[in-house]
């Protein structure tokens, strides 16, 4: 059996290093969990959550699955995103894809392995109705770039579609979707234009980006 012992060296050197950089900062983990933001993610090991945005345990709730897709069937995002709008209150649900991925490119090419064939369905329809724009792209490459752009304009969609933030929205509390999308060649978040902090906001910035890109 492989001995994961380095992880634990490693482990034990990033808590003793929090210790001497910030005093009391565990034990103060342990009394409170108070984020101001959600971010829905891919699970690609490539993007660091926290690293990416330069921010410390306890400054971000995150959810992370294959694609960064936002399912209305997929309680298990739901919950997360009830319990980080309704407990946690956050201020900001930031949905980040990124160039490169390999869920989008499997539904671009229509790849049917496994249970992610099944998980990537919703973005293979994606796909398919963006056909037009897809194919006016020059190569397989920006066709690639184009269609995570397009997944992750689709992905605020569904979160600002969902009954929890419209909830949140009639009841006044201050709450702001996003869209971002990540370039793992240069480790740089780009917004792509669609944030929202109502659903007549989020219409309008989707239909202005979705025209932006065809």
């Amino acid at each position: 059996m492989t001995s994961l012992a380095h992880l634990f060296d490693n482990n034990r050197a990033w808590a003793e290093r929090m210790n001497r950089e910030r005093p009391g900062f565990f034990e103060q983990l342990t009394h409170r969990q108070t984020p101001a933001y959600l971010w829905i993610g891919c699970s690609d090991s490539r993007l660091p959550p926290n690293e990416i945005i330069g921010l410390l345990p306890g400054d971000l709730f995150v959810h992370r699955n294959v694609a960064n897709l936002v399912l209305h069937t997929d309680l298990n995002c739901l919950a997360v995103i009830e319990y980080a709008v309704v407990t946690l209150s956050v201020q900001h649900i930031i949905v980040c894809g990124h160039y490169g991925c390999g869920g989008v490119k499997a539904a671009l090419q229509r790849s049917r392995q496994g249970l992610a064939a099944n998980w990537l369905q919703d973005l293979r329809n994606l796909a398919a109705r963006n056909q037009p724009v897809l194919s006016r792209q020059p190569d397989d490459g920006q066709r690639w770039d184009r269609l995570c752009e397009l997944n992750v304009i689709e992905q605020v969609h569904s979160v600002c579609d969902t009954l929890i933030v419209q909830q949140a929205w009639d009841r006044g509390q201050a709450l702001t979707v996003h869209g971002w999308i990540y370039r793992l060649d240069n480790g740089l978040l780009q917004d792509l234009g669609v944030s929202a902090d109502s659903y007549e906001t989020a219409a309008a910035r989707r239909e202005a980006a979705l025209a932006a890109l065809s």
